[in-house]
């Protein structure tokens, strides 16, 4: 039997049962299909955070005061409650530390704010002019807070646009007008450009102030929340971790590194640590939707079992006029691996589908990898293999003088 043949008997196997072939096939689909949904979401998510992560700024080394000492020890307190840091320390680090491109503590709060009516509670973040090259912010009007604010305890403000958003309703220029935060009155300096992102640490829903008003008229001392590094390069990052760490260490008085009032994190490990974390639940995810892929697989070993049964006095036909176990073999084979290539086929269509409609409502921006297509029709194509080798089988061994004896 040349391939010819073999195509068009299988076609023609296959298409004498639309339906059964159909329901065969749907369980392949929806197995292929969610394999390919899962690893395009995880994907998306993958990036997403990532992106997420990086926005805060390029090459940065975290600072925060308190720290856990270990299991059984007492905890200090963590960022907002801690006063284990200040501007001095941050000036410390800028001028002893030749890898620290560029420097910024401040200090974060939430505040009800109002203005003309309208109120939001939203980040108050005390800061220096360098904060916006370490956090990479960029300026849609205005201007940023400057050194001449800080040394002056100027109240004036930056506010993000969704800040601004909440704040003037109406769509005015919020550049100019006044604001009042904590009872204190301060003039708005300029607005910064969209970045993205929610929750309570979004970049566009805050609103920067000097760091010495902060600390002066909103938290009434001199520690700060944070100090921001940014190192010149990446290859920078884990030496002026190691770098702060000892300089700190040696300021604060503190001889045992594991009883050290601050915190430090390397952006680059959080970064890992996320994308490590988010590839292992798209992988897990990718695995249990494979389930649906075994239960496909299984389906269509019933129905070519079943399809055996059904045509046994066709193949003893077959072998009483001279073909071959293995020409029997072939054609049941090349029938389960047809039903798979075909369910792997619209199983990526449909997973596609699903990906992009994820990426269009807005949930997140899925990305259907070439490695998911290849990994789906190699699965498919393994599945046809394995679950029609012993239908198949079954089928080449049968007698033929039997077979044609089968009612």
């Amino acid at each position: 039997m040349n391939y010819t043949d073999l195509f068009h008997e299988t076609s023609s196997a296959l298409l004498g049962n639309k339906v059964r072939s159909g329901l065969t096939v749907l369980g392949i689909v929806i197995g292929i299909a969610s394999v390919i949904a899962m690893l395009a979401i995880g994907t998306g998510a993958k990036n997403s955070i990532s992106s997420s992560i990086e926005s805060l700024g390029a090459n940065l080394v975290m600072v925060t005061p308190g720290a856990a000492h270990g299991p059984g020890t007492q905890v200090s307190a963590g960022r907002g409650s801690a006063e284990s840091l200040t501007a001095d320390d941050a000036d410390a680090i800028a001028a002893g530390i030749p890898q620290a491109a560029a420097v910024a503590p401040d200090v974060t709060s939430r505040k009800q704010v109002v203005a003309k009516g309208t109120n939001t509670n939203t980040s108050i973040v005390g800061t220096v002019p360098s904060y916006t090259a370490v956090r990479n912010i960029d300026m849609a009007e205005g201007d940023f807070v400057t050194d001449q604010n800080v040394s002056s305890l100027s109240k004036v403000a930056v506010i993000g646009p969704t800040a601004a958003a909440d704040l003037f309703p109406d769509g005015s220029d919020p550049v100019g007008q006044t604001i009042r935060i904590s009872g204190y009155q301060f003039t708005i300096a300029g607005e910064t450009v969209a970045k993205g992102g929610t929750g309570f640490n979004s970049p566009d829903d805050t609103i920067y102030i000097p760091l010495s008003t902060a600390q002066r008229y909103l938290t009434g001392n001199d520690s700060v929340s944070e100090i921001s590094v940014q190192a010149d390069s990446a290859n920078d990052m884990t030496a002026l971790q190691a770098e702060i760490t000892s300089l700190l260490l040696d300021r604060h008085h503190i001889s045992d590194p594991t009883k050290a009032d601050f915190s430090t994190l390397n952006q680059a490990d959080i970064i890992s640590s996320a994308s490590s974390i988010t590839s292992t639940l798209t992988y897990l995810l990718a695995a249990v939707a494979g389930i649906s892929l075994v239960v496909g697989g299984i389906g269509i070993m019933n129905m070519m079992l079943t399809t055996v049964t059904e045509r046994t006095r066709e193949i003893g036909l077959r072998k009483a006029i001279g073909a071959k176990a293995a020409d029997i073999n072939r054609q049941f084979l090349v029938e389960s691996i047809m039903l798979t290539f075909a369910g792997g086929v619209c199983g990526v269509i449909l997973g596609w589908a699903i990906a992009l409609a994820v990426s269009k409502l807005g949930i997140v921006q899925a990305q259907v990898s070439i490695f998911s297509v290849l990994l789906a029709f190699g699965v498919s194509a393994a599945i046809g293999i394995v679950f029609g080798y012993y239908p198949a089988r079954r089928a080449s061994g049968l007698n033929p003088i039997e077979a044609l004896r089968y009612e």
